[in-house]
């Protein structure tokens, strides 16, 4: 059986973007501005401030509005982002 991916921690780098590191210890800047343009939900994150004032549920990084992503979606865009520069 797969073990769950978990987000571990995660670090503000700056715009949109967050360096998060997940439980098998893979770490990558992931950069939410896709989320935040398309979904309504993600709007309130347009404010700097407000996209900053994120925590970790236990799973993934959640901001208070409720917005979330899978932590299993943003490990595939990590392992993604990983493939590109090692290319």
């Amino acid at each position: 059986m797969k073990s769950l991916i978990l987000v571990t921690s995660a670090r503000y780098i700056s715009d949109y973007t967050l360096e998060l590191t997940f439980s098998d210890g893979l770490k990558a800047e992931i950069d939410f501005t896709y989320w935040i343009k398309k979904y309504p939900f993600f709007k309130p994150l347009e404010n700097i401030d407000y996209f900053k004032n994120f925590s970790l549920d236990g799973w993934t990084v959640v901001w208070e509005n409720g917005a979330d992503i899978a932590p299993e979606t943003l490990y595939q865009i990590a392992l993604q982002n990983q493939q590109l520069q090692a290319a």
